[in-house]
């Protein structure tokens, strides 16, 4: 109960740490695009108004970035405390890409910042410019590398198991920056921050032009912030249909969790809305929904591509299916114990210098590798990921999107008429709509992770294998202690900008 009770908050802290972490990355990822954008104007038409435009955006910027900074450096720092035994199966592959992240993308980013905020008046108005742009990609390669990592975990590609060291060893570093689910995730991740950011610089512009302060530069700030959200919007639209068909062909638990699909099926509709049926487990014939309303086919097109395909649920994937040749989940447990004794037994068939015996043992581990991290479950349940938490998730998430859809193109056509002024509601939903992209981002975030579970590394590595034998005690400590820091930082950004923003322009 120790160790459970270890893995548990130690999954509670990360959690904490990337879910503050998260309130700040999607700010930066589009305001510094957004900022880009504006100054680029500025230089263009030498209209000061935008130069003041641009100053009144880059100082939200920089008091985000700086803490998003602070809670990132603690998230990387975890990964050797809570997570030592993945950082050391792993720690060759995974830091690869952090360490691009920092010596390249972090340093461009945080190199330029400097000249960005402080240089107006030391450096001509194309170098600002152009070390303006240098933090917008530079923010935007940080997500990108990071995501790489992320997406790698997802689904473990360009690396080879080696029974001598018991790691995980890099073997293409292609496959690995290149991977469709990296790819995927990225393009998503980031699509996601624009629209926040989008929504950001949309709600307070539409508070001064409620209030009729710095009227003019309120409303340019608008329409670029219309203009962004609507594409950002749409192209999130998109990349999720891509992020979803990759879920289905690397992580088929996770997307029938996702869907609520217990039983498999061939042209699967999709649910849009549903209520589930708490009384539903894999061994009873409970009905998944106490209401549903479907979309048919879709499923089974965003899943597969095609059509007269069939898409696994929880019941096929737990209990195999021998018409759709699917394993088990028992058997794939069982070739996992047997790839694990194996390497035991090879290490000590070289240890006492049996070359016969260790290739043997050798042959098992490779017939069986593909199920490794299975041999660490006590019962195929286990490797069923929470229902209710990543189905709501998934469905709010997908709901708020179709939302930013409407409003952003709604806030368009009428700013593009120059009558926005004369609808205060809508101008007020922009207002209260500002925390939505937050909201998206972090359920979106809940659906990855809580989604794939049990594994820290797809298919490879438990959490519960993955985390350090830490004392519960202590983890609860640095728990409480983060969480009272991160709280405070938030609430001082959050002070510093309501500063700022009523300072106005």
């Amino acid at each position: 109960m120790t160790e459970l009770a270890s893995v548990d908050w130690s999954r509670a802290q990360f959690a904490l740490t990337a879910l503050y972490h998260f309130l700040f990355v999607p700010l930066t990822l589009g305001l510094s695009f957004m900022i880009a954008f504006m100054e680029t104007i500025y230089v263009k038409s030498k209209n000061e108004e935008w130069k003041k435009i641009t100053k009144f955006w880059l100082k939200l910027f920089a008091v985000n970035f700086a803490i998003g900074v602070a809670t990132g450096l603690i998230m990387e720092f975890e990964f050797g405390t809570n997570w030592a035994n993945y950082s050391w199966f792993v720690g060759d592959i995974f830091g690869a890409p952090l360490a691009i992240e920092g010596l390249f993308a972090f340093f461009l980013e945080a190199t330029f910042f400097a000249v960005m905020f402080f240089g107006w008046d030391k450096v001509s108005k194309k170098f600002h410019l152009f070390s303006t742009w240098c933090v917008a990609i530079g923010s935007n390669l940080s997500a990108f590398w990071i995501l790489v990592a992320n997406g790698w975990m997802q689904n473990p590609v360009g690396t080879a198991f080696n029974p001598d060291t018991a790691r995980n060893e890099m073997v293409d570093f292609t496959q690995i920056a290149l991977s469709p689910t990296a790819i995927s995730k990225f393009l998503h991740t980031v699509g996601g921050g624009y629209i926040t950011s989008a929504l950001f610089v949309l709600g307070i512009s539409a508070y001064f032009i409620l209030k009729n302060k710095n009227f003019q530069m309120a409303k340019k700030s608008f329409i670029v912030a219309a203009s962004f959200g609507l594409l950002s919007s749409l192209f999130v639209l998109f990349s999720g249909d891509e992020s979803a068909y990759q879920v289905a062909q690397k992580q088929p638990m996770k997307l029938a969790t996702m869907e609520g699909l217990y039983n498999g099926e061939v042209n699967s509709a999709i649910v849009t809305v549903g209520i589930l049926n708490p009384k539903k487990e894999i061994d009873n014939n409970e009905d998944p929904f106490l209401f549903q309303i479907e979309a048919p086919y879709l499923l089974g097109l965003m899943a597969t591509r095609g059509i007269n395909n069939f898409t696994p649920g929880i019941n096929d994937l737990i209990n195999g299916n021998e018409t759709h040749k699917i394993p088990s989940m028992q058997s794939r447990i069982d070739s996992g114990k047997k790839a694990i004794k194996a390497l035991d037994e090879y290490k000590i068939a070289k240890e006492n210098g049996d070359t016969n015996s260790a290739k043997k043992y050798r042959e098992i581990l490779q017939s069986n590798m593909q199920n490794f991290g299975y041999g660490y479950l006590n019962n195929p349940k286990d490797a069923i990921a929470p229902v209710g938490l990543t189905f709501y998730s998934f469905r709010v998430m997908a709901a708020l999107g179709i939302y930013f859809i409407g409003l952003f193109f709604v806030v368009m056509f009428l700013s593009m008429a120059n009558k926005i002024e004369n609808f205060r509601k809508i101008l007020w939903c922009c207002v209260f709509s500002i925390p939505l992209g937050w909201i998206a981002c972090e359920l979106g975030w809940i659906v990855a992770e809580v989604g794939r579970q049990p594994w820290a590394i797809q298919d490879i590595m438990p959490v519960g294998v993955a985390a350090t034998n830490l004392s519960s005690a202590n983890i609860k400590i640095s728990f409480f202690l983060f969480a009272v820091l991160f709280t405070t930082l938030f609430i001082a950004e959050i002070k510093i900008m309501l500063k700022q923003i009523k300072l106005g322009f």
